[in-house]
């Protein structure tokens, strides 16, 4: 295994020093206390960075879901429409995290991205956040021409958990007759594998080890059995839009998106997969220290704009 590039093993190890930095030890109390709560401004803007300049955002409320609406500068005919669900384990995030990744794919797609402040566990468990994005992402469909974007150049990201609710919200949209899909960014996604090699491999990684995994799990779902919830075990992947999955040699979920990968390669689907072996789970969040997350989000922009026009 590549080493752990040395910006993220610092960026880590600061990390795991935080209070309630893991989940695994904190109580259900403190969970439910953080869950939602954003970073103080100054430290999420050094941590996560921010959105580009000549990106405006708009925040609404649709279908009683919070939502973010980034907006690139200038004059431009209907621009693809990209529907974004941020990561943290279906317990943790809110629309700030997104602001770097959403801004630059807006701005370097020049499309518009909604992004989607969806309810999170343990108050709100499986299936609320997958019934919040899918009305995030029909709602964005029918509004896409008052919001500047075409309807039928659609494309889904998510990273993390945003990735499993991303997967998942196209498999409804196919199953359900919903908009057409033409593209998903899966970001190190979280796909249902019970075990895998990178799962015992990085039990103990930064970022995200085995046992937080396993207490997202708890707090989300107790069946994991059922496909919204793991992806992977969906009856059927054909006809699904073409997808570009991004993993990390030091994550726990490495192998779940290449188990994905490989499922919709044999049903037929256009797959990417793009490995980036030294870096941890969730290194895209992290533009300011991981060397690889510039050059992740321009992969991603430069498959959808293959994707979407």
């Amino acid at each position: 295994m590549e080493p752990l590039a040395p910006g993220m093993r610092r960026t880590g190890k600061v990390m795991r020093r935080m209070p309630g930095a893991s989940v695994a030890n904190a109580t259900l109390e403190q969970i439910e206390r953080n869950s939602g709560a954003g970073a103080p401004e100054l430290f999420a803007s050094i941590l996560m960075g921010t959105r580009p300049r000549g990106v405006a955002t708009e925040d609404r409320t649709v279908s009683g879901v919070p939502v973010r609406i980034y907006t690139p500068a200038g004059t431009a005919a209907a621009r693809p429409l990209v529907v974004y669900f941020h990561g943290g384990g279906f317990v943790f995030g809110d629309l700030r995290g997104g602001d770097w990744m959403c801004g630059t794919v807006a701005k370097g797609l020049d499309a518009i991205v909604v992004s989607a402040d969806y309810r999170l566990a343990p108050k709100h468990p499986f299936p609320a956040g997958v019934d919040d994005c899918y009305s995030v992402l029909k709602w964005a469909v029918e509004n896409a021409k008052e919001l500047g974007a075409d309807a039928s150049r659609l494309g889904v990201m998510g990273e993390s958990a945003g990735g499993n609710l991303a997967a998942v919200v196209a498999l409804m949209a196919r199953d359900e007759h919903g908009p057409r899909i033409r593209h998903q960014a899966l970001l190190y996604p979280v796909t249902g594998l019970d075990d895998s090699e990178s799962r015992r491999a990085n039990a103990d990684a930064f970022i995200l080890t085995s046992a937080d995994m396993k207490r997202f799990d708890e707090l989300y779902a107790g069946d994991r059995g059922d496909w919204r919830v793991s992806p992977v075990r969906a009856k059927s992947f054909a006809d699904l839009p073409p997808a570009l999955i991004a993993v990390a040699g030091h994550d726990p979920l490495h192998d779940d998106g290449i188990a994905y990968a490989d499922a919709l390669r044999a049903a037929g689907v256009d797959v990417r997969v793009v490995d980036y072996p030294a870096m941890p789970h969730g290194f895209m969040n992290f533009p300011r220290f991981a060397r690889d997350a510039k050059p992740a989000i321009a992969t991603v922009i430069a498959a959808q704009r293959a994707a979407l026009g």
